[in-house]
């Protein structure tokens, strides 16, 4: 039996297959280079609609019903920055557990593709670059799931997890499992400790914050029913995703009307500009709606909601030109350069000559406080939920890509101050533990 895992991420991805047995690392699980020599490649497609004009690495389906070429990761990142005609879809993960997984959008030119198609697509790519670096067709795989897709809706988190199994296999998998991603990631942490001890588990990543409370060490990683060294795990539907839809409503969107007002009227208090389509300018997988004809005419009515028609005009710009991916990548961009230290400047001069909007720590702070208080509720939860107190943690075990900002590692550190911080790798870490996982699960049966 061949078999893999797959961290399917909101923002990143990973693949694991088991090593060679000739590789002279000896047997296990390894991380597949996806693109280039990189181990983890971005959730993104970029579907392409002019045919004589193709970004490079453009591929082209041949098994299933869009059969649209299409760019993936950092590739389909490029091809939009670089203006090909088509369609940028990131944070695929995202329509899991809502209505828009069987729904279809427009990708160009009166194309159309289902979501969870997308979904599949990206899936058939990670298993095609596996079973090439592999030399052989991959039968079975771990997937890694969030602790909840959805939030507090048990329903929609079954149906979640059933139309990515549906996606896998589709794609050719015929045995699908599922692991909890904190899990995995507890799994990984556990081949560098020599001592049993108690870890909380931080996977923090693109779309959701969750945790794990797992006793791990050298004897307990023999065994391939963990169910009663996990403690607790717990998890809320808040992270980098948020956290650029924050900083984007704070520093992008305000130039563009968003916290405005309308005319002054006599004897009347100006009305608020409404505030729908910043939300929506400002979330990667509802930004495409606001440019669809109907609502494009909505927005271009609206012109008297605005105080300043300045702003209304940029809004309009913005919707025209379909810069929405644009903006909310530059929000991302300014959030990393403040979390790394000192103050930025977002530039904003695709929509107007000389705009741009500063941003600094005491922003980002009134930004994200709100949604990081939450998620620092949820790890007290989480501990409390296992029947142990902070005190009893030893680790406090990070990985997920919004674990590089400090702003939220500085707030979780100081919840647990008694447990030392361990920082995995942000982006491999889930990967890595779910490989392992496969080997326990399926490498018996090999």
């Amino acid at each position: 039996m061949s078999y893999c895992a797959i961290d399917f991420g909101t923002s990143n991805s990973a693949i694991a297959i088991a090593r060679a047995a000739t590789d002279s690392a000896g047997p296990g699980m390894r991380l597949v280079p996806l693109e280039g020599e990189h181990l983890t490649m971005p959730t993104a497609v970029f579907y392409c609609t002019d045919a004589d004009d193709l970004p490079p690495g453009t591929w082209r389906g041949s098994s299933f019903d869009d059969n649209l070429p299409r760019t993936f990761g950092r590739a389909a990142v490029q091809a939009y920055i670089d203006g090909y005609e088509g369609r940028l879809m990131r944070s695929m993960k995202s329509i899991l557990g809502t209505a828009l997984v069987d729904q279809t959008t427009e990708v160009g030119h009166g194309f159309g593709v289902k979501y969870l198609d997308v979904i599949t697509g990206y899936l058939r790519h990670l298993r095609t670059q596996a079973e090439k670096a592999g030399g052989q067709n991959l039968d079975s795989v771990v997937m890694g799931r969030p602790v909840f897709f959805v939030d507090d809706e048990p329903e929609r988190d079954k149906a979640a997890q059933a139309s990515l199994e549906a996606a896998a296999r589709a794609v050719g998998f015929k045995d699908v499992s599922f692991q909890f991603e904190p899990i995995a990631a507890a799994f990984d942490y556990e081949q560098h400790i020599s001592k049993e001890e108690l870890v909380l588990v931080a996977d923090i990543g693109g779309g959701t914050s969750d945790f794990s409370v797992v006793r791990v060490g050298p004897q307990r990683a023999k065994r391939l029913d963990r169910r009663e060294d996990i403690l607790a795990n717990h998890g809320v539907h808040i992270a980098g995703t948020d956290f650029d839809r924050h900083i984007s409503l704070a520093s992008v969107m305000p130039p563009l009307g968003y916290g405005g007002f309308g005319p002054s009227i006599k004897g009347a208090d100006p009305r608020p500009v409404p505030s729908r389509v910043y939300f929506d300018l400002t979330t990667w997988h509802l930004i495409n709606t606001v440019y669809q004809p109907q609502r494009v005419a909505e927005l271009r009515a609206m012109a008297d909601f605005y105080g300043d028609p300045v702003q209304h005009q940029r809004l309009i710009k913005v919707v025209m030109e379909r810069l929405g991916h644009a903006l909310v990548g530059r929000a991302e961009a300014a959030k990393i350069a403040v979390a790394q230290g000192g103050d930025t400047d977002i530039d904003l001069t695709l929509i107007e000559k000389g705009l741009h909007s500063p941003l600094n720590a005491a922003q980002v702070d009134k930004a994200l406080n709100p949604d990081l208080g939450r998620i620092v509720a949820c790890a007290r939860d989480t501990v409390a939920q296992a029947g142990v107190q902070p005190g009893d943690i030893h680790a406090l075990y990070f990985t997920g890509g919004s674990t590089g900002l400090k702003l939220l590692t500085d707030q979780l550190e100081a919840a647990f101050p008694e447990a030392k911080a361990v920082r995995g790798d942000r982006l491999a870490s889930v990967a890595t533990g779910l490989g392992l996982h496969a080997a326990r699960l399926y490498g018996s049966q090999a």
